[in-house]
């Protein structure tokens, strides 16, 4: 069950965001008026809230996958954090992009819009997201290995957080380190497909 998970939640992050991108041209249309944003969202709402929908479901995944990662640790220290940052990671996330689907539709006026990209969007689901995730490859990759992928991964996807400040680079870093990230995700899948090699606490 453990590497379907990482799979799942490596693809459906990946399938969720081109085809955002086809659609919706996110993550892009963000920057455009609030206006063109809830009609554009208007004109394509049943595609571009199904792939928010796949796109919540995968993060929301980082749970179940943290209780199972935890269950195979070989430091008996850390599980417990390995749990607590991957829940709430996904829950920022989930919280972030459910938004599309469940409230979105029903915003008309271009200010509440704003409000909740904001408050919801950028300071929820992407900086606390960006921040949490970062640190959850970290506690995972401690315990169980692939560290070259997993460290610059884990970076990269931190840089996220300065999007928000306008420093240039980051918003391409944040995107490299998430296509890292789920690479990873899909080596960690090999590596816990192999009972003996579970529990390496060494980088590899």
């Amino acid at each position: 069950m453990l590497p379907f998970l990482l799979v799942a939640g490596a693809v459906g992050a990946n399938l969720a965001f081109v085809g955002l991108g086809v659609v919706f041209g996110y993550p892009d249309v963000l920057a455009r008026p609030a206006p063109e944003v809830l009609d554009l969202f208007a004109q394509h709402q049943f595609a571009v809230s199904a792939l928010f929908v796949l796109l919540a479901a995968s993060a929301g995944l980082l749970a179940p996958i943290s209780t199972r990662l935890a269950a195979r640790a070989a430091n008996p220290a850390n599980p417990a954090g390995l749990v607590v940052v991957g829940t709430a990671a996904a829950a920022v996330q989930v919280i972030g992009l459910v938004r599309w689907p469940l409230i979105v539709p029903f915003v008309d006026d271009p200010d509440t819009f704003r409000t909740l990209s904001t408050v919801l969007g950028t300071s929820i689901g992407e900086t606390l997201g960006y921040a949490l995730t970062a640190v959850w490859t970290i506690l995972v990759a401690r315990q169980f290995g692939l560290r070259p992928l997993a460290w610059p991964a884990a970076a990269l996807v931190a840089l996220g957080v300065l999007i928000p400040l306008g420093v240039p680079g980051t918003d391409l870093a944040n995107f490299v380190g998430y296509v890292l990230w789920t690479v990873w995700l899909v080596a960690m899948a090999v590596r816990v497909w192999q009972p003996s090699r579970a529990t390496v606490s060494s980088g590899a």
